[in-house]
């Protein structure tokens, strides 16, 4: 029942470094625990958390534990399975506490994910490998959830299983090693190419920390240089996010009755060299594209007489 749009913080020095690159929209997501709370998405131009929100607990979170683990005690598979039978029976408890008529006492946990059931929010699960997402399409089976597949190093595996189901994937870390010794070393960069050939719906995202997410464009430039067209590439950050996130009546492309989220770069946006964005609008307003570094660069070049 943790809603994670409450701690999200509009002052934070992050969010104008980010959208300083074109990112104008974000789904924030709890960390902690194996069901970890509720995510949202913000635009990323407003005074609080509640001005920012554009779509309130949209999705609930499952970081599924992990199947295959090096250790030297114990068996993690063990340990992961049972942990994976709680939460199934988690969700069935839910199901039974929904189900009632009327409740003498409120389980917030439960009423927390009622949004699953009726298809309202969408089953996120954190996963990587083939045995973890064929887990996360059974708890869809069981239980009908809209699912969604947050990892998903090893989909480009079983692309027509998770198109079967209809599953959809957000790719994570472009810039990583393969999952296994024996994949290509250049994996991560082809599965997007993969996955769209599959016709599994797919989006490509930016979590790595230490570029504090402001190379989404890059990452997406880079599957551009793998197999995709620069027009799927671009799709992969924009329009499709917008359906996974069930944002897509709202954003996401350049149509008549949609919000003017809108980003204008002086050069091509997914490559590094040239991309300069110039200009960029949230729900039709300018925004401010300055940020830290912009200042301490000026603040710096004039403190050394540098033209």
């Amino acid at each position: 029942n943790i809603r994670s749009v409450i701690a999200y913080n509009t002052d934070s020095k992050i969010i104008d470094n980010t959208r300083s690159n074109g990112v104008l929209l974000a789904n924030t997501i709890p960390q902690g625990g194996i069901i970890s709370g509720s995510s949202s998405v913000v635009q990323l131009d407003a005074w609080n958390w509640e001005d920012a929100a554009y779509q309130t607990d949209g999705g609930i979170h499952f970081f599924m534990p992990y199947l295959e683990r090096f250790s030297t005690e114990g068996d993690p598979a063990k340990d992961a399975m049972e942990k994976i039978e709680d939460v199934r029976n988690f969700l069935r408890q839910a199901k039974a506490y929904l189900d009632e008529p009327k409740h003498e006492h409120t389980n917030l946990k439960s009423e927390a994910v009622k949004g699953l059931f009726n298809k309202s929010q969408i089953f996120f699960v954190h996963c990587e490998l083939v045995k973890e997402m064929m887990i996360a399409v059974e708890f869809a089976k069981e239980f009908g959830f809209k699912t969604v597949i947050i990892g998903g190093t090893d989909s480009y595996k079983i692309t027509d299983y998770l198109k079967q189901n209809n599953i959809a994937v957000i790719l994570n870390e472009m810039n990583s090693l393969p999952a296994l010794q024996d994949d290509d070393v250049d994996m991560p960069y082809k599965t997007p190419y993969l996955l769209q050939q599959a016709g599994v719906l797919y989006c490509i995202s930016d979590p790595n920390q230490s570029s504090r997410y402001r190379n989404l464009a890059f990452n997406a430039g880079i599957a551009s240089g793998h197999g995709l067209t620069k027009e799927q590439a671009l799709q992969a950050i924009t329009l499709n996010t917008a359906k996974i996130l069930g944002i897509g009546d709202r954003t996401g492309s350049l149509e008549n009755g949609k919000d003017a989220n809108i980003i204008v770069s002086d050069g091509d946006i997914l490559d590094i060299r040239t991309n300069d964005v110039i200009y960029a609008f949230i729900q039709g307003r300018q925004i401010n594209l300055d940020n830290k570094q912009k200042q301490l660069y000026e603040k710096y070049k004039y403190k050394y007489n540098l033209k």
